[in-house]
């Protein structure tokens, strides 16, 4: 499998661990979304998207996040250090939802993702940057942001699709009288 796209989201605040969200691309064919660039103790690594894992009240059985204290549903006391623990004996406390199997897909996806962070980086320098989106959604067709950047709309273009030029004009919404404090919340008040 080859890695044909990266698109980076450069990261708004700079304090923080997090320094960007990637999607990542493979033979035009498979996308994974949600991979996070993190800024570790001993540099730039790169995690794949994640859950958080959770387990179920002894009282009402209802799912609970292995962090919570008491249950969201019935509200009883839950037991604490109920995630089992990790090689360095922390808890275990999201599962990837996505991951390479092995060492050396991982280390490909790492260089490749760090690589394009880096030029997204450098991009971000420019005067004219404009991020791209992650993801396509509605943009399939549209040329790249950084090619030609979109215009905002103006008041004199055309309606651009059908829904547009069927949907009615907005219009004011009607007068408001002032109401009391507290008006409305009993049926006998609502006369």
């Amino acid at each position: 499998m080859d890695i044909t796209e990266i698109r980076v989201r450069l990261a708004e605040r700079k304090r923080d661990r997090l320094r960007a969200f990637c999607s990542v691309t493979f033979d035009d064919d498979f996308v994974i979304r949600d991979v996070k660039v993190i800024q570790g103790d001993q540099g730039l690594f790169v995690a794949m998207p994640s859950r958080k894992l959770t387990d179920r009240c002894p009282s009402c059985s209802v799912k609970n996040q292995l962090r919570a204290r008491y249950c969201s549903e019935c509200g009883a006391r839950l037991a604490e250090n109920r995630a089992e623990l990790d090689d360095r004996g922390r808890p275990r406390l999201y599962v990837d939802i996505a991951h390479p199997v092995n060492a050396e897909a991982r280390e490909t996806i790492e260089r490749a993702v760090l690589a394009a962070y880096r030029e997204e980086l450098k991009h971000s320098s420019e005067p004219d940057y404009r991020p791209r989106p992650l993801d396509d959604g509605d943009d399939e067709g549209l040329p790249d942001e950084r090619e030609a950047p979109r215009k905002p709309p103006t008041m004199e273009q055309e309606p651009t699709t059908k829904d547009e030029e069927e949907r009615p004009a907005p219009q004011a919404p009607p007068a408001k009288r002032p109401h009391r404090f507290g008006e409305g919340i009993f049926e006998d008040d609502q006369a």
